[in-house]
């Protein structure tokens, strides 16, 4: 009897579901299983800390990462 184990790959898609500008820091959350609330409120810190690159780094992920189907 041979026994097959099925891989799941996971992927990093935008939240359709929980999306408050463009469903990034959801899909982010959702990737890594954590509350979508944390992930807004590390991006906005590091957004300020960083002067704003961080608006920059968002739009390039809204535009880079697909939306879920």
């Amino acid at each position: 009897m041979v026994k097959q184990t099925q891989k799941q790959i996971k992927r990093l898609y935008r939240s359709k579901s929980d999306k408050v500008l463009g469903g990034v820091c959801a899909g982010i959350a959702n990737y890594f299983e954590v509350d979508p609330v944390l992930v807004r409120l590390i991006w906005v810190i590091l957004t300020l800390a960083s002067m704003g690159l961080g608006v920059i780094a968002y739009i390039i992920a809204w535009i880079i990462v697909p939306e879920e189907q």
